[in-house]
């Protein structure tokens, strides 16, 4: 077998670094990635953040630049819509079975991540909004009890990372969707698989709605410019 060069967690954690300067525009699209200064800056060697870089290549996130290297890919807004509608369905399926196996625990232990997610927004912590989303949606894929949910949504969290990312730093007062989560944990925390599900859904399609919108115009807006 061949000997592993470098632990699996922290190309992990490489990649979500890299990740989170692209969904916080310090790595706009277009912008050329440069392996030895990320490598530099993160302190690591080269051989994680190489790693790191061929993943967010294959997720479409980075794609190769004229010449030699990687810069970070503009956003598709098909893949994006394709993207929420498989969403919909599968965080449907994490808020059903939460719902029906975990309430107690959401009852417990979900509005501290309500409380912590109404915080960043009233901060304008752009990349603290962004994180505790996924910490609030990871939370019912754990109580769904379903191992295989969480590992299903890390690609499309990677590009629902950017979305939200380009989008909230756009909008001089961010949407606020921590009401929509806690009338989510509510009927989570009830024990009501079928309104949880359907509720769930609803909610991924009006963010996918909201979002596609402002990227559209965005670039749109972008198409006009000289």
């Amino acid at each position: 077998m061949k000997v592993l060069t470098a632990q699996p967690k922290l190309v992990e954690l490489v990649q979500n670094a890299i990740l989170a300067e692209i969904a916080s525009g310090k790595l706009p699209a277009g912008a050329r990635i440069i392996q030895e200064q990320i490598a530099a800056e993160l302190g690591v060697s080269r051989q994680p953040v190489q790693q790191a870089l061929l993943i967010l290549r294959k997720q479409g996130v980075l794609r190769e630049a004229p010449g030699r290297g990687l810069l970070v890919a503009p956003l598709d807004l098909d893949h994006v819509r394709n993207m929420y509608d498989v969403r919909a369905v599968i965080e449907g399926l994490a808020f059903r079975n939460a719902a029906e196996r975990n309430s107690k625990r959401a009852a417990q232990e979900g509005r501290a991540i309500i409380d912590q997610g109404r915080e960043a927004v009233a901060s304008g912590d752009v990349a603290r909004m962004v994180a505790l989303d996924m910490a609030f949606h990871a939370f019912i894929y754990e109580l769904s009890g379903n191992p295989l949910i969480a590992p299903s949504m890390d690609s499309h969290w990677t590009n629902t990372q950017r979305v939200m990312g380009e989008v909230l730093l756009r909008d001089e007062r961010p949407r606020d969707i921590w009401n929509q989560h806690a009338a989510l944990l509510k009927a989570v925390a009830a024990g009501d698989g079928a309104r949880a599900e359907q509720m769930a859904r609803e909610h991924i399609a009006q963010a996918a709605k909201f979002m596609i919108m402002r990227l559209q115009r965005e670039q749109e807006l972008a198409q006009a410019r000289p």
